[in-house]
């Protein structure tokens, strides 16, 4: 049974790795037992436990504010952070199974490829596709570009005019876990939708907005993925 070392071992899609998990020997220290911004710490962890994978779900995300207002703590964790567990995976020969964005994308047009150009539209992405670059160095890595949400949703709102693949994390965890064995960047997420439609069918009471009515954050109004590589991953 391959060994995942798993970075956030607390965190809400951290726990649901945990909880669909059938397949592999799977460590998860909490933030505080295994800072990835402490690389001292981080190869304490590589020595102890000899991880085939190390499945890196840890970062700084909602609210994507944070990025703006605090752009050193999202530089120290996706960055910075990031670029740590690249160097641990290559000292000691695990794969690296990075979580980045659909948001990595312009997002103006939609039906991006995995092999199209990047331009992140807003800084949390910025940092997410910073980690992408470390990832990259990685012989091996697999960087799944996530679209994807908490359950229940985390928002009284949703975007009427804001295309997305999302899935929840229940979901997203399963294809992860089914998607370890690839390699290379592959798109993660359902079929293309609007946030609003997708939140509807779990939630009838979710109330609606639209970009026009935000001003604090950028958000891309056709981030949306093409999933082919990911379909036809699935069915090898």
């Amino acid at each position: 049974m391959k060994k995942i070392l798993m970075s956030g071992g607390t965190g809400k899609f951290a726990q649901q790795i945990l909880k669909h998990n059938n397949n592999y020997d799977i460590i998860a220290p909490s933030h505080s037992e295994m800072d990835i911004s402490n690389i001292g710490e981080l190869e304490k962890y590589f020595v102890e436990n000899s991880p085939d994978i190390f499945l890196h779900t840890a970062a700084m995300t909602r609210p994507m504010v944070r990025h703006i207002v605090d752009p050193s703590l999202s530089i120290q964790t996706n960055i910075i952070g990031t670029s740590n567990v690249a160097l641990m995976c290559i000292k000691y020969g695990a794969k690296l199974v990075y979580l980045s964005t659909d948001y990595v994308y312009p997002g103006t047009s939609g039906e991006y490829k995995e092999e199209d150009p990047v331009k992140p539209f807003n800084e949390y992405a910025w940092s997410k596709l910073g980690g992408e670059c470390a990832a990259q160095l990685c012989k091996g890595a697999l960087i799944l570009r996530m679209s994807m949400s908490d359950k229940p949703f985390p928002h009284r709102k949703a975007f009427v005019d804001v295309k997305k693949n999302m899935i929840y994390n229940d979901a997203a965890a399963k294809l992860v876990l089914r998607l370890l064995d690839s390699k290379g960047v592959v798109n993660v997420g359902g079929e293309p939708r609007y946030i609003y439609d997708f939140v509807k069918e779990h939630n009838p009471n979710i109330d609606k907005i639209s970009l026009k009515d935000i001003n604090d954050v950028k958000v891309a109004p056709n981030p949306y993925m093409n999933i082919d590589k990911m379909k036809r991953l699935l069915n090898e």
